[in-house]
């Protein structure tokens, strides 16, 4: 069965231009790169597939078949959804919160361009340091309005804001910024004094409709509160810790969740983001991956395939950097229309840039197969 999230099913199918159907088999290089079929161990590190190809505004002249055409589109945290003209949309980090759209109806592979950005006033409303370049955007449609829950604060600080902006039609001009949601800082209220208040995800559970934020970055890691019905505001007496690196400097953040046969499945990123230097990169193991872990309920606990807590450092790694693919992260989960998820997130191509700039993240997706209840990634 689809998993339920915050954003609509989605359908995968392309419609032409760069293949008959996104589906189709990737060829010469790619061939044993295609994820866990074949392997012996689906969990193993050596099944992890490369990304599919998307096409966009970084695509590469190179005519070498290993990489050409793999440019796609810098998108650092990208948020994709559906939106009523049947395209897909991308709303990411910096630029006021740029909106890419997928030319192709039905298809995330692109061709991607940028359309504009949703903070179109030249800054957030929210008074905070940051709020002229927007991180980490969430972006649902819940009813027949689009919500995008965005982040305000600087690098390094936990002075930050999770704002709210709203639209009918997802199109630039179109947003209304209603400001803060909650907000973070030493003097606050628990736990908002030892959490950082960016990196938002919405989540409504399909079984009660109850709505829920999650949100946090390195401070006590990962938090979740209740929101309120019209989905501005926090419940401050519903807060409960869903993750927990223990070991400083506690680099989780990036929540995204979803709900599929009967589990709850906690997403985030771990490692150090950004800020990359070629020749001094974080000990391997250290850059960004993506892990998760699993539960009966949206509140907790999750725990990984060892069966340990998150909140007590388990987290099993679904995706980490191999072959020229490194810090994925920044993910989140859509469904196709056949009942198939699908994970899509940034990482750095270290083949078309060996320096590893922040910027040139780019678009990837796999799809997800879920093997004795654990999702694994697939090319295929």
């Amino acid at each position: 069965m689809p998993s339920f999230n915050g954003r609509t099913a989605l359908a995968l199918v392309s419609l032409g231009t760069f293949g008959s159907t996104v589906l189709s088999a990737p060829s010469g290089d790619w061939k044993g790169h295609g994820g866990w079929h074949g392997h012996n161990d689906p969990f193993s590190n050596a099944s992890w597939p490369l990304p599919r190809r998307v096409y966009g505004e970084n695509d590469t002249a190179n005519v070498d078949s290993a990489t050409e055409g793999w440019g796609g589109i810098h998108l650092h945290d990208p948020s994709i959804v559906l939106g009523p003209d049947g395209h897909y949309y991308s709303f990411s980090t910096h630029g006021l919160t740029v909106i890419s759209r997928a030319s192709k109806k039905g298809s995330i592979d692109g061709y991607w361009e940028i359309i504009g950005s949703v903070l179109d006033a030249g800054s957030s409303v929210i008074d905070n340091p940051g709020s002229t370049d927007p991180w980490a955007p969430d972006v649902h449609k819940v009813g027949d309005t689009y919500y995008d829950y965005y982040s305000v604060s600087q690098f390094g600080s936990q002075i930050s804001a999770i704002g709210l902006a709203t639209s009918k039609t997802l199109m630039p001009g179109s947003w209304t910024d209603h400001g803060e949601v909650f907000s973070s800082d030493p003097n606050a209220t628990y736990p908002l004094n030892v959490t950082n208040a960016i990196d938002a995800n919405l989540f409504i559970d399909p079984k009660t409709k109850t709505p829920y934020i999650n949100y946090g970055s390195f401070w006590s890691n990962i938090y979740q509160f209740e929101l309120t019905d019209d989905l501005k505001d926090i419940k401050q007496d519903t807060a409960v810790q869903l993750s927990l690196d223990p070991v400083a400097p506690q680099p989780e953040e990036g929540a995204y969740m979803n709900y599929h046969d009967g589990w709850y499945y906690l997403w985030y990123s771990h490692g150090t983001c950004c800020g990359y230097n070629a020749s001094a990169l974080p000990a391997p193991g250290e850059e960004y991956s993506i892990r998760v872990g699993r539960s009966r309920s949206p509140r907790g606990p999750f725990v990984d395939r060892e069966g340990v807590k998150l909140t007590e450092g388990g987290g099993y790694i679904v995706y980490g950097s191999h072959d020229f693919v490194y810090g994925p992260g920044g993910q989140g989960v859509l469904s196709d229309y056949h009942g198939r998820d699908v994970l899509y997130y940034h990482y750095v191509n270290t083949i078309l840039d060996p320096t590893y700039a922040d910027n040139l993240k780019l678009l990837g997706w796999n799809y997800i197969d879920y093997i004795q209840g654990w999702p694994v990634l697939s090319y295929h």
